[in-house]
């Protein structure tokens, strides 16, 4: 028996069936390949379909609005900027501000009771949350609006004992009073429940790195927890701030004469001119909400600045900058 001291061949590992391996290619050629190749975009017939399909349905709409002799847009343009219009334009303005302002202090007021240890400030503002989220609106304002007849008077007295100063009720509460308050009592429980919301959004560990440092419970709430809460609070108060201006509408049945009150009475006056004081109060609104949109906007880029991979530059910056920065490669 002898033994080979051949080298033996390379055994072929490939599967079966496959043919020889091609000679691998030079990287520099590759490149060259992949630099020269001809870049085919993705065709996609479908969008194009879809963007056809809804110029055409709103360029049916434009016609419709322009074309159609029921808008009386003659009798909207002298409706638009009539004294008794802006008149309720002021009253919604008001409305909208005050019940703003007052029922989203007492939101943060109540969302504080409610992350509260005290067991008395949580019951009051769970059974104030569900009080005024179960009561619709209207019928909020019509009991403010008949309250006079429940109480005349109103004062402060020790309980069970003497009072100790009353005033009367109707001086008090106004048509534009009662509005308000309603508003604002309907507006705190929905503000109550999104401020507790972006609160409880931010990490405890904020919270306890800053009670680490020594930091007091105000400033700890003021400068470590608000900030960042409100990258939360403001997208979802801004929607509950434009139901808020459209909820105004509803404050005419009490007779206080807002935008749409006003708009509801001269309809009433001028039957034949429904359609374009209708258009008027519909305009009127897109404008107030789009401002509101904008201020929207303008308060969240500043409460997302350092906001990791955020760009809080507008529009105008960015073309900006970028011209700046061809302008610097050019050079």
């Amino acid at each position: 028996m002898s033994l080979s001291t051949e080298p033996r061949p390379p055994q072929d590992l490939r599967p079966p069936g496959t043919g020889p391996t091609p000679p691998l290619q030079p990287v520099p050629t590759a490149l060259q390949d992949l630099a020269t190749a001809r870049v085919v975009p993705l065709r996609r017939p479908w969008r194009w379909v879809a963007s056809a399909v809804v110029v055409v349905l709103l360029a049916q709409v434009v016609q419709g609005l322009v074309a159609n002799p029921a808008y009386q847009w003659d009798a909207f343009g002298y409706w638009f900027f009539q004294p008794v219009i802006l008149e309720g334009l002021v009253v919604t303005l008001k409305l909208t501000a005050w019940s703003a302002v007052i029922g989203f202090a007492a939101g943060v007021v109540l969302a504080l009771m409610r992350l509260s240890r005290s067991p008395v400030l949580v019951s009051v503002s769970w059974v104030y949350v569900w009080i005024f989220r179960s009561v619709p609106l209207i019928v909020l304002l019509l009991f403010l609006a008949n309250a006079t007849a429940l109480y005349p008077s109103l004062g402060l007295s020790v309980p069970f004992g003497p009072q100790l100063f009353s005033i009367d009720a109707t001086q008090l509460l106004s048509y534009e009073a009662a509005a308000i308050i309603g508003l604002s009592l309907n507006e705190a429980a929905y503000a109550s429940e999104i401020v507790r919301s972006g609160i409880i959004s931010v990490d405890p560990g904020q919270k306890e790195a800053a009670s680490a440092l020594g930091l007091p419970r105000h400033r700890r709430f003021t400068r470590i927890v608000l900030p960042q809460a409100m990258r939360a609070i403001l997208p979802t108060y801004a929607n509950q701030l434009i139901g808020l201006l459209k909820g105004t509408s509803v404050v005419y049945i009490t007779s206080l004469l807002d935008l749409f009150g006003q708009v509801e009475t001269q309809a009433s006056t001028n039957s034949g001119e429904v359609i374009p004081l209708l258009m008027v109060a519909t305009v009127w609104y897109v404008v107030l909400t789009t401002v509101l949109s904008v201020f929207q906007y303008l308060v969240e880029r500043h409460f997302a600045r350092g906001v990791t991979g955020r760009d809080t530059r507008t529009r105008a910056e960015r073309i900006a900058s970028a011209v700046r920065t061809r302008r610097g490669v050019a050079r």
